[in-house]
């Protein structure tokens, strides 16, 4: 059979996104080519934080809900939920796996999980996953920038703090400027 008709089994894929992964940070050339594939590599870091955030949020919800009955029902709570090291990511027409370390997925499920439980406001979740962010891109990638993450929390803070200072527009008086970003 011709190999474009074979789907490809996702642990070969995620043992893709491995090697990928360890090749883009054992990279030590600043060429064009590398410095274009840790840019790529970035953009799959960002997309599986986010993932694996949303993830912790919504796995969190659902097993407070799942140890809520299970404590009035009077049996053991199940287990807490756990991230996956791997994320499938939309790229283009096709899905990829992502793939980071351990530590940084426990760290971002984590997060997520504080930030469902309101253990930790936006702005702190925010400011948590950007240093993960940071610590990636710096350390791991070594891009020049940092990626930044969580975009959809970002734009809803901004969101909330425009209909704020909508319904405070009144006061014609009150000096203009940020309060600080996030």
């Amino acid at each position: 059979m011709l190999s474009i008709f074979t789907r490809n089994n996702p642990a070969d894929d995620m043992k893709r996104a491995v090697a990928a992964f360890e090749k883009v940070v054992s990279l030590d050339s600043d060429s064009r080519d590398a410095r274009s594939l840790r840019m790529r590599m970035g953009m799959l870091c960002r997309a599986h934080l986010d993932k694996t955030f949303i993830a912790g949020a919504e796995q969190t919800a659902a097993w407070q809900e799942l140890a809520g009955m299970a404590i009035a029902a009077g049996k053991p709570v199940p287990d807490l939920p756990v991230p996956s090291k791997f994320q499938k990511i939309r790229a283009g027409e096709s899905d990829v796996y992502a793939y980071l370390p351990e530590e940084y997925v426990t760290e971002a499920f984590g997060i997520g999980a504080r930030y469902q439980k309101m253990e930790l406001p936006a702005p702190k979740a925010i400011e948590a996953m950007q240093a993960l962010a940071n610590q990636i891109s710096y350390y791991d990638l070594r891009l020049q920038e940092p990626f930044q993450v969580l975009g959809f929390l970002r734009d809803e803070l901004a969101a909330e703090e425009g209909l704020q200072a909508k319904s405070d527009g009144s006061q014609s008086d009150a000096p203009s400027g940020s309060v600080g970003s996030v």
